[in-house]
């Protein structure tokens, strides 16, 4: 069965042309949101879509322009929609995106509201273990390199697509899931300018043998992606709404 992905937003946590690098994974008409960034919200408004329009959200890790939407998200499905949303989110995270990234705001202890749990449908996921979030549709977390004792997770989609979300170059991990079958296309993280430090740099991603890059897809790039347009070897730009099926 094909994977569709939409982006609802292909930047990197900076940039404002793109909004954050949030994507709408489609399969069997289950909508799953990959990350709800600061942008997130705003982004489905112009796509014309309603919070409810998504079945669940998965979040890979806890910075802002992958998390920073969850509150607006949850409290419109509370309040304006009298539902509570599935997330599903990495159990290494899952306190910390409580504790120190939601509670200051959603909190209201007197009335009960004081947890993630009552917010959210939640599920807590362990990396490298399949779970099926619908019929024919499969999703494992894979543990990445982002920041240094920071848990970051990467997601393989029936074993047809791993999405980066963040990650350091590690053409070890690229080259291991496509040689074991893992995936067959790749959507990877793209910094354009400067050292890599928390995300891959063109310069290193264009290292890899072509025919790794030829499975890759670019995103989470900076407002100035078009100066870059036939600089990018057998890579291709992953552009913001447009719908992509992999198969």
């Amino acid at each position: 069965m094909s994977v569709e992905v939409k982006m609802i937003g292909t930047g990197s946590a900076f940039a404002k042309r793109y909004f954050n690098n949030n994507a709408l994974v489609t399969l069997g008409g289950f909508r799953l949101l990959i990350d709800c960034g600061i942008t997130a919200p705003y982004a489905l408004h112009q796509l014309n879509m309603k919070v409810t329009d998504i079945d669940a959200v998965l979040i890979t890790h806890i910075h802002g322009d992958h998390v920073g939407g969850l509150e607006e998200f949850a409290f419109q499905m509370k309040y304006v929609y009298n539902r509570k949303p599935v997330l599903y989110v990495p159990s290494s995270i899952a306190d910390t995106l409580w504790n120190s990234t939601l509670r200051g705001g959603m909190e209201q202890s007197s009335a009960g509201f004081d947890s993630l749990e009552y917010y959210f449908d939640v599920h807590r996921l362990e990396p490298h273990t399949p779970i099926s979030v619908s019929e024919g549709f499969t999703v494992e977390l894979i543990r990445t390199k982002h920041i240094p004792g920071r848990p970051s997770y990467g997601v393989l989609v029936n074993d047809v697509l791993f999405y980066s979300s963040d990650l350091v170059f590690d053409p070890d991990l690229l080259t291991r899931l496509l040689d074991e079958g893992r995936c067959r296309h790749i959507m990877h993280d793209c910094q354009l300018n400067g050292k890599g430090e928390v995300h891959a740099t063109l310069d290193e991603l264009l290292t890899l043998p072509a025919r790794i890059q030829e499975r890759i897809s670019l995103m989470h790039y900076s407002d100035d992606m078009e100066q870059w347009i036939g600089k990018t070897g057998p890579m291709r730009f992953i552009e913001q709404h447009k719908v992509y099926t992999f198969s």
